[in-house]
This record gives structure tokens, C-alpha cells and sequence, in this order.
């Protein structure tokens, strides 16, 4: 039984890693989860986050702001809208970021006036955007 899994992050501009990994820590849109060696076969979508690999040569962390992921019992395959390594995130991306969301909100709260579930989806995103900030010590202000 291996301990490891092939871990494969991409996203729109690249291939950010494909590395063995003992588990990788992923912020679900349903919740947080583990996928390690012999995980159930599952697809998820991300919601904004910090995903988490640690594998043989290490730990690594990335900022993802949504895309899916899919487990099987020997890899995980992530696709993110955009992931950037967390320490080449700079304090300019990430305010780039807070305020794409922010204008999302704006334009949810304009569009959908008496329709809460846009708006809350705009208010979601927004509020995770920025718990990433606060977790890798960045503020939006």
C-alpha cells in the first residue's frame, strides 16, 4: 500500500506542481478535507483558500480562488480558477483580488435586488477572500 499520492495542481497559465505528496489539504466548497493515499474517489469544487501539500520533500501552500478537485485512491487533480504559490503572493495581488470580489458583491447587490442567493454567493466569496489574507498575514486594506 503506498503512502503517497500524485499530486497535480494547474491552472489557467500553468502547471504550478506534480509532486508526490502524503496528503493535501484542500479548502472544499462544501468544507475543508484531507485526501491521502487510498482516499474514496470524489470530485469537489474549491471555494477561495489556502491548499496544503506535504509530501517527501516538504510542505507547500497555494492560494487558490475556486476551481475543482479530483481525488482517487492514488492521485489528486486540481484545476484552479488561479493559484498563485503563497510566498510569491504579493500584498498588490491579493488587494487585486479583495477587490474583484468586492465589485462582485456591488454587482450581485445591484442585480438581484430582493434575491438573496447571488448577493450571499458574492458575500461568501468576498468574506473568503479575505480569511486567505488574514491566514497568510496580508490585509486588504
Amino acid at each position: 500500500m503506498a503512502d503517497t499520492v500524485q499530486f497535480d495542481l494547474v491552472s489557467p497559465e500553468r502547471l504550478l506542481a506534480s509532486v508526490a505528496a502524503n496528503e493535501v489539504q484542500i479548502p472544499g466548497a462544501e468544507g475543508d478535507l484531507t485526501a491521502m493515499a487510498n482516499h474514496a474517489p470524489l470530485i469537489t469544487t474549491l471555494r477561495p483558500g489556502v491548499l496544503k501539500v506535504s509530501g517527501p520533500d516538504g510542505a507547500r501552500e497555494y492560494v487558490v480562488t475556486g476551481g475543482f478537485a479530483e481525488i482517487s485512491g492514488d492521485s489528486v487533480s486540481v484545476l484552479a480558477e488561479r493559484a498563485v504559490p503563497r510566498e510569491d503572493m504579493t500584498a498588490e495581488q491579493f488587494k487585486a483580488m479583495v477587490s474583484e470580489a468586492t465589485d462582485k458583491l456591488a454587482h450581485a447587490q445591484e442585480t438581484f435586488v430582493n434575491e438573496p442567493g447571488p448577493v450571499d454567493d458574492a458575500a461568501k466569496l468576498l468574506a473568503d477572500m479575505v480569511a486567505i489574507g488574514d491566514h497568510i498575514g496580508l490585509s486588504a486594506n
